[in-house]
C-alpha cells in the first residue's frame, strides 16, 4: 500500500502533528517486528498513517 496522501489531503488539524504521530507509530511498529509490516510489503509509514487515519491507533499531544 502506498501512502495515504487522500487521507492526508482531507485532514483538518494539525498536518505537523500528524506527520510527528505517524514517524512515532512507523517507529513502535519496526521496534515490535508487527506482522502486519509483511502484510504491507514493509511500508512501515504509510502502515502507520493508514493506522492513525482509520482511528486504530490514536495520539495526543503531551505537554
Amino acid at each position: 500500500m502506498i501512502f495515504p496522501l487522500q487521507d492526508l489531503v482531507r485532514f483538518e488539524d494539525n498536518v505537523y502533528e500528524i506527520t510527528c504521530a505517524a514517524s512515532r507509530r512507523a517507529y513502535q511498529l519496526s521496534m515490535v517486528r508487527d506482522p502486519e509490516i509483511e502484510n504491507n510489503d514493509g511500508k512501515v509509514v504509510s502502515l502507520a498513517a493508514r493506522q492513525l487515519f482509520s482511528k486504530q491507533v490514536e495520539y495526543r499531544i503531551e505537554a
